[in-house]
């Protein structure tokens, strides 16, 4: 039996409730809750991190109540994991190991990959230093076939991995602006079905935007060898063509990144973590938390307002040792991890609710006003997190790599107060970087759905539907925090202040100057997405990266709806007269449900397809049918039957629709499934199913179930799945699947709507800091 939850007694949303029972709530293997409160979460969290401390009673209490006051918020892998006694990580994301251009280097880097996402965390690498594709192999006698059919390699193995647990594997792949293969790096998000568990982005370098600003040729080189050359006009135009049409690649200043690098003189970065807010060395480990800065407003909504300065730098003591601390107290999937880390004490402190703040100000985001409070506010929050770290430098010492001289010269460390870094000087720092701005979606949504990170406010209100056991649904407003105190201050009839702007409503230029500002005070990197109109014309698109590395930003990442990539949460018109919600930048979002403890019961008739799959150890065809229940006018699957001549499978095909069925009448995130089936490799071997290897029969009806959650709009659809053709007498054999559908629904797969949630199914999918985030469950995950 579940434990009973006692009510929190802070002024939390239900959605805050149900981030915690989805994310954080500790269980046991049984399923029973070992925490019976959010506080006993954090109480857990603050005594294993007390541990690391040569008296933890003096800071177990500290640490708590930064925690249950939601001033600071650790990473979602520290209050999940820390205290748990399992064999998980802390740290959020790595960068691995550069990949030797060997196949001996090549696989051993793949199972190091394999061990780090089996514990947890995301990863990157860079693929630059793999020969591109045609070069010589010596010694074999072969051509080599370049990084991006190695990166095929991890993205099979990230799908396996990611299956076999509950978060999905993500990782981001790099590719160096002059290596010979960067244009079909550049397209491989065009080619459908191709490296759907990796982010990309191209490492640019200032060299490259040298050229690109005289209109000159670009060398395309590989071990100091020029294979060919082209305008960097041309091929620049060709990776915004790509990021304006498929999202991705994003791009990565690399220069700026090295040379801006309090560590440059002991490391070298290639690449980032998957969001981007973490470039790391080789091995490099990026441990998060974030400043709540909208629990730290005084007189909110008045005149007075004002950031809480004292608070904040009380906050950001008591956050740094916690992190520091998280360090000692982490697992590390490898030994080199457990080294880099040690060698350097990397933290990512940053900070979330800023949107909110603002709004508490009276300023609108972008606003010449709110940059110039901005920077008040980070040049406070760098210079109390500096100082924190110097302080633990002189209780515990410096971190080991610490050299006095080129620290100190580091473009960041020469921008600090004086003071600060004669304090550096004579102690050294326990930190080697210590600031960062990563994404937050949920761990935000705990906090009382306050706006992520540096984002704006992408809503202020959206409905979430929740559908019950008895099948009645019941319906809630989810608001924005500043939303829901101004409401509660003013009353709901009352005019909300310009200040009140959402993503929707802001110009490009407001979102680039926040995150060029914010980047300023902050040592490691930002994450930011910058939501632009579909409309916007390509010109205007490739101006915003221009104006990105004119500005000092590390990085650029943009999220534009397309036909491509489809739309995401869709803003609506005015909710009717009376609602709690505002008159601009409502949103309405019909949600799904959650999680059900009933079935659902099945009408007298629904709507479904039956695709036929050919198998070539099978002498007949494998025939599966897929039926759909209808809620709130969005269909989810219901049930699957599988039929065959071959009695060979009878058993086990009954067994598996029977499973199948049951846990889609159950509702919730039935994605899994696909996943699952996905990842079973057959010990006697896969096939080769027209061109395409699949590793088993049941891979292959795991990716017919995925096609055809896809086509009823249950699952986002992803710019990378292959386009099931008809079965026709023209085109029928020369289906790219190795299935092809037999009988049709109504359903259109050309129409595309708001992007849906796998987990809840409500049409509350946002891009936000390079991550997609459901804004009516909390589900999230970054790519």
């Amino acid at each position: 039996m579940t434990k009973q939850v006692k009510t929190d007694t802070r002024d939390l949303p239900p959605i805050s409730q149900d981030i915690w029972e989805m994310k954080y709530r500790l269980r046991a293997l049984s399923g029973d809750a070992l925490d019976e409160t959010l506080d006993d979460s954090f109480r857990r969290v603050a005594k294993a991190l007390a541990a690391a401390e040569e008296k933890p009673d003096d800071w177990e209490s500290p640490f708590f109540e930064a925690m249950r006051d939601l001033r600071f918020l650790p990473a979602g892998r520290i209050l999940a994991g820390a205290g748990s006694d399992r064999d998980v990580t802390l740290f959020n994301c790595f960068v691995m190991g550069q990949i030797p251009d060997s196949m001996d280097g090549i696989f051993s880097q793949l199972r190091e990959a394999a061990l780090t996402l089996q514990m947890g965390g995301g990863i990157g690498y860079d693929f630059s230093t793999l020969r591109p594709r045609g070069a010589a192999v010596m010694g074999v006698g072969a051509d080599a076939s370049g990084p991006l059919s190695f990166m095929d390699v991890w993205d099979s193995m990230c799908r396996t991995i990611m299956s076999a647990g509950y978060r999905r594997g993500a990782m981001m792949g790099t590719l160096r602006c002059d290596h010979p293969d960067i244009e079909d790096f550049i397209a491989a998000k065009q080619d459908p079905g191709r490296l759907r568990m990796f982010n990309l982005s191209v490492l640019v370098t200032d060299a490259f935007m040298q050229a690109l600003r005289e209109d000159k040729d670009w060398d395309l080189t590989f071990n100091g060898k020029v294979t060919r050359s082209l305008r960097a006009r041309d091929l620049w135009d060709r990776m915004m063509r790509a990021t304006y049409d498929y999202a991705e690649p994003g791009v990565i200043f690399i220069d700026r990144i090295n040379q801006q690098n309090n560590l440059a003189y002991a490391e070298e970065i290639f690449a980032t973590n998957p969001c981007g807010e973490q470039p790391l060395p080789p091995y490099g480990a990026c441990l998060l938390g974030s400043v709540n800065l909208a629990r730290m407003i005084d007189n909110p909504f008045k005149k007075t307002a004002t950031l809480n300065i004292e608070a904040l730098k009380n906050t950001i003591g008591t956050a740094v040792r916690m992190l520091d601390n998280a360090i000692d107290a982490s697992r590390f999937p490898l030994p080199a991890q457990r080294d880099e880390a040690m060698a350097k004490r990397r933290i990512g402190l940053g900070i979330t609710g800023l949107a909110d703040a603002l709004i508490f100000c009276g300023q609108r985001y972008g606003s010449r006003e709110a940059v110039a409070t901005v920077e008040q506010w980070m040049r406070a929050f760098r210079d109390a997190a500096y100082e924190t770290s110097i302080e633990l430098a002189r209780e515990k010492g410096a971190f080991p790599l610490f050299e006095k001289e080129p620290y100190l010269n580091s473009p960041q460390v020469k921008d600090l107060p004086e003071t600060l870094r004669q304090a550096i000087g004579e102690h050294g720092i326990r930190n080697g970087l210590v600031t960062s701005v990563a994404p937050t979606g949920t761990i935000s949504l705990l906090a009382g759905n306050v706006s992520s990170g540096l984002e704006p406010v992408y809503a202020f209100s959206y409905r979430r539907n929740i559908l019950l056991p008895d099948g009645s649904s019941r319906q809630e407003i989810v608001e924005d925090h500043a939303m829901r105190r101004f409401r509660k201050m003013f009353g709901d009839t009352a005019e909300v202040p310009e200040s009140f702007v959402d993503a929707q409503h802001l110009e490009p230029g407001a979102h680039l100057v926040m995150q060029a500002t914010v980047q300023r005070f902050i040592d490691s990197s930002v994450s930011k997405t910058i939501n632009l109109p579909e409309q916007i014309s390509f010109d205007g698109f490739k101006d915003v990266y221009l104006r990105a590395y004119e500005m000092g930003c590390k990085g650029c990442t943009t999220y534009r709806p397309n036909p491509t990539t489809g739309a995401v949460l869709e803003p609506m018109a005015a909710v009717e007269q009376g609602d709690p919600a505002p008159a601009a930048g409502s949103i309405e979002a019909d949600g799904q449900v959650v999680y059900m403890s009933q079935p659902l019961d099945r009408p007298q008739a629904l709507p479904g397809r039956t695709y036929k799959l050919q198998w070539p150890e099978s002498d007949h065809a494998i025939y599966i049918t897929l039926n759909d229940i209808v809620q709130d006018q969005r269909r989810r699957p219901f049930e699957i039957f599988i039929n065959s001549k071959n009695m060979e499978h009878y058993a086990w095909t009954v067994a598996l629709t029977r499973m199948i069925s049951a846990v889609f009448r159950r509702g919730g995130d039935v994605s899994f499934v696909v996943e699952e089936l996905k990842a079973v490799f057959d010990p006697r071997g896969g096939a080769w199913v027209k061109g395409r290897y699949l590793p088993s029969l049941l891979a292959a009806i795991g990716e017919v179930i995925e096609r055809h959650m896809l086509d009823i709009g249950f699952l986002a659809r992803p710019e990378t799945l292959v386009e099931p053709q008809q079965e026709t007498a023209r085109e029928g054999a020369k289906s790219d699947p190795p299935y092809s559908i037999s009988s049709h629904s109504n359903h259109q797969p050309g129409q595309r709507g708001p992007a849906q949630c796998p987990r809840c199914g409500a049409a509350a999918v946002i891009k936000q800091e390079g991550c997609d985030l459901c804004t009516a469950c909390g589900h999230s995950r970054c790519f």
